[in-house]
């Protein structure tokens, strides 16, 4: 799954960078999402609805690797917020993988950090063993 979109950003005249979300299966029944660009609130129907598939696959793990998001805000924050809870009724772990410093601040400053599960990398959150199996 890969998908763009070119709407401008708040600077007049300059286009935002694409948020581009990208999604592959890794071993061992685990999805991983990847966000790249800026997840600015007019992209949150897309992150939601790209969130709300790979959860609906039903893996074992979902992970949400933050590494190229160039720009979140509470909007794309309520996206995962709300990825989390379908996660949780689906019987689906998810977590968030290298956050970006912008990132790690906004869930550090609103409070949903104790909410995630976080790791520093993808591979990281891939060596994780699945509440309840360890």
């Amino acid at each position: 799954m890969s998908t763009g979109n070119s709407s401008r950003s708040r600077t007049p005249g300059a286009l935002a960078p694409l948020l581009r979300i990208t999604a592959f299966t890794a071993p061992g029944q685990a999805v991983v999402v990847r966000l790249d660009g800026e997840a600015a609130p007019d992209r949150r129907r897309r992150l939601d609805a790209a969130l709300s598939r790979m959860v609906a696959l039903r893996p074992a793990r979902l992970v949400v690797d933050l590494a190229g998001l160039a720009y979140c805000d509470t909007t794309s924050l309520d996206a995962l917020l709300g990825a989390r809870a379908a996660a949780q009724a689906a019987d689906v772990e998810l977590l968030l993988a290298s956050p970006t410093a912008q990132a790690r601040r906004l869930l550090e400053s609103t409070g949903p950090e104790e909410l995630f599960t976080i790791r520093d990398s993808v591979l990281a959150a891939l060596g994780d063993t699945p509440a309840g199996t360890g």
